[in-house]
């Protein structure tokens, strides 16, 4: 059969026009001379094989004649089905020979347009010896940063399709969800282009597990998964962890901070703190030590985890609000007084 041109697109002999479409993108992108400069004959024979393959097996009388004599029959070396009639296109007469195939390196650009959005940078290959360097800068396009070359016929390469910007969501998490971790899924509403090119909507489910210590402002991004335009690559859908506020902790770094209300009495002679964690155990934490207003009762190990090392965790800070009397009378002058000199 000479060439297997479903082993150069690396698809079954099966395969359909959507999956021919998709292994000629994916191998085009791959063996593009300009992403392989220390290896350009040979990433510009595969690029031309690879679109002679695809030229075949996208056309369905080709494909026929393919599939019943091989790349034989495309040369003419086996009478093709309408051999007597005129030649099409893709066929010319040599002499008094039969109708034979010739690849057109003209129509792998029209291909590669179709693909990309942008004009082939293949154009002359068929009939020139290669790359001319080109003065055309390609900033952040598809194929990579740096200068873009054009072939043969001097054309360089046009702006490939630009990427929308993200889209960010904020993603409300408790402060519990942080602590332990937690799995969240997304329902989202996408337009894309379906097999036959029309635009369809279409719902997903988006699985987020959310890593204990993760911190507000911490990114999740799907990539590409914004709507499909033509000629445009979709936007990455980001989501952004977001930190609801909590009835009795609040977070500094990997800290908790709690604050309780005493009394005077309480901060002077002694105080129990009871606390619910966040993982839902029972702390009680006495305080033995005189309680001033800037006074803070360490408990290491307490607070939240360290997201890239979960065996740490930071510390629970307890402050302390101390409620004054409003007022004393003489009496209870006199008594502080002869307690707080001795």
């Amino acid at each position: 059969m000479g060439v297997d041109y479903y082993k150069v697109l690396q698809v079954d002999r099966g395969a359909k026009d959507e999956d021919l479409k998709k292994a000629h993108r994916k191998l085009a992108m791959k063996w593009h001379p300009d992403k392989n400069p220390n290896n350009k004959k040979e990433s510009e024979a595969k690029f031309k094989q690879i679109s002679e393959a695809y030229e075949v097996l996208n056309d369905p009388q080709k494909r026929e004649i393919y599939d019943q004599y091989g790349e034989e029959g495309l040369k003419g070396q086996v009478p093709p089905p309408g051999a007597g009639a005129a030649g099409s296109a893709s066929f010319y007469q040599s002499g008094d020979g039969p109708n034979m195939f010739r690849h057109n390196p003209r129509d792998a650009n029209d291909i590669f347009t179709e693909l990309f959005g942008f004009t082939s940078p293949f154009g002359g290959m068929g009939g020139s010896s290669g790359m001319r360097g080109s003065s055309r800068a390609f900033g952040g396009g598809m194929f990579g940063e740096g200068m873009v070359r054009s072939f043969g016929d001097g054309r360089p390469m046009s702006q490939g399709p630009r990427k929308a910007p993200p889209i960010e969501n904020t993603l409300p998490c408790s402060l519990e969800d942080l602590y332990k971790g937690t799995t969240k899924k997304m329902k989202i509403s996408r337009e894309i282009v379906d097999a036959s090119g029309r635009m369809t909507t279409v719902e997903e489910i988006l699985t987020i597990e959310i890593k204990p210590g993760w911190k507000k402002g911490t990114k999740i991004t799907f990539p590409e998964k914004g709507n499909e335009q033509p000629n445009v690559i979709p936007s990455d859908l980001v989501f952004v962890v977001d930190e609801k506020p909590h009835a009795t902790f609040t977070r500094e770094g990997n800290d908790l901070i709690v604050t309780q209300k005493i009394s005077l009495a309480e901060a002077l002679t002694g105080y129990t703190v009871h606390l619910t964690a966040l993982d839902g155990r029972s702390l009680t934490i006495p305080v033995i030590n005189v309680i001033h207003p800037n006074y803070e009762e360490v408990i290491p190990r307490e607070g939240m985890p360290v997201s890239k090392e979960t065996s740490r965790r930071g510390n629970l800070r307890i402050k302390f609000n101390i409620k004054f009397p409003s007022r004393l009378n003489a009496e209870q002058k006199t008594g502080m007084k002869k307690l707080l000199a001795s």
